[in-house]
């Protein structure tokens, strides 16, 4: 085949040609400063608080209580650090999960070097947390419990409604990374009770470098940023007005067709999911099967190195990932997939597929007849396969 086949969604998405569209008035003739009298400033503004509108709406919130920021990471730390900041005379304890993205456990690490002390919440063998154990770690100087929506190497999905009733029932502020879960599943910040929350564009179908955090009205967290009095004197720095306008327009299209496309992309995913256990012996999916993004498939392969699989799939026009691009240059096995209980061995061995919707049910076939010869190809290179052919297993 000679079209390069992307199934690396979940470290970024196509920029939508129709979202890019929208944005490319604000490159060019409507370039004003949002912080301008004039009327190119006043039409950049209009624009910023068009989309804030519409990310509103999505999550179900006001538009007050959307912050524009250059991304998920910068809303998480953000978040983390400002909370933090501003609550810790009533506190210095934080909550969160083993299999956090980065960006959530580097922030709370840093805050553990200046006095604060963090719990961390194992998971089970799909990636879900335990309830018990939540309510257990709850303690009088408890401030925040941090708990992303849906992991971005396993696709599993927490019961975040639930985590929220039990944060708001104990008074503690609510923060969760939910970067991979907008666009597709539904997230409603005031069912789930959720006080704080992240998300980046390009991980809907929108443009790189931009994303939002949604603050709950009343709830007081100290700037990240410090400068002009952009975002209502809370995030100083000029906005960038075009990629917000992209984000705005992203999430209004991903919304709207959320449940066409979630039943679509679970589709080629179930598929794939049958597919790839069926013919490749000595594999196991990681993740739970139902609690799971509808994308998301991320399989460990014994007897192989992930990054030899990578490869061997990028010669056949295959991109996909061994888990978070955040961390594709470490070679360490995923602190997700250990966290979940697999050996390091097997860790090493992870190949993650995700889908959305404009792959095909022909790419889904290509990657089936493809992969089966790779893993071969592959364990037939390696002694322990060997020893493993020679027992019979």
């Amino acid at each position: 085949m000679d079209k390069i086949i992307y199934v690396d969604n979940a470290a970024t998405t196509e920029l939508d040609s129709e979202i890019f569209e929208k944005m490319l008035p604000y490159m060019t003739q409507n370039y004003g400063n949002p912080s301008s009298i004039h009327k190119m400033g006043r039409i950049a503004k209009e624009a910023v608080e068009n989309a804030r509108i519409k990310v509103a709406k999505a999550i179900n919130c006001q538009p007050s209580e959307i912050y524009f920021t250059g991304g998920g990471s910068e809303a998480d730390t953000w978040a983390i650090f400002g909370l933090a900041q501003a609550r810790k005379s009533k506190g210095k304890h934080i909550i969160t999960l083993a299999i956090e993205h980065h960006a959530v456990l580097h922030s709370v690490e840093a805050l553990a070097k200046i006095g604060f002390e963090v719990t961390y919440l194992k998971v089970d063998n799909k990636g879900l947390i335990d309830i018990e154990e939540l309510k257990k770690a709850i303690r009088q100087d408890t401030i925040l419990i941090t708990i992303i929506y849906a992991n971005n190497e396993i696709g599993t999905i927490q019961p975040i409604e639930q985590i929220g009733k039990i944060a708001k029932e104990k008074g503690i502020i609510f923060h969760t990374d939910a970067v991979q879960a907008i666009g597709n599943i539904e997230v409603d910040v005031k069912k789930q009770n959720i006080d704080m929350l992240s998300l980046a564009a390009h991980k809907f179908y929108g443009p790189k470098g931009v994303g939002a955090l949604y603050i709950k009205k009343g709830i007081a967290i100290q700037n990240l940023i410090y400068g002009g009095g952009q975002e209502k004197k809370k995030r100083a720095g000029t906005e960038n007005v075009a990629s917000i306008v992209g984000l705005g327009f992203a999430i209004e299209k991903a919304v709207s067709n959320l449940e066409k496309n979630s039943i679509f992309v679970k589709e080629l995913r179930d598929k794939l999911i049958n597919g790839v256990l069926s013919a490749i012996p000595f594999t196991r999916l990681n993740g739970d099967l139902e609690k799971r993004l509808p994308g998301n498939a991320n399989f460990s392969l014994e007897y192989i190195e992930g990054e030899a699989i990578l490869l061997m799939l990028d010669l056949k026009g295959i991109c996909a990932s061994s888990g978070s691009a955040c961390t594709s240059g470490s070679l360490d096995p995923s602190h997700v997939l250990l966290a979940i209980g697999l050996s390091h061995d097997v860790a090493h061995g992870s190949l993650r597929i995700t889908l959305g919707h404009n792959n095909t049910i022909q790419e889904i076939d290509y990657i089936l007849n493809e992969l089966p010869l790779i893993a071969h190809k592959l364990r037939k290179m390696s002694p322990l396969w060997e020893k493993v052919e020679n027992k019979g297993e």
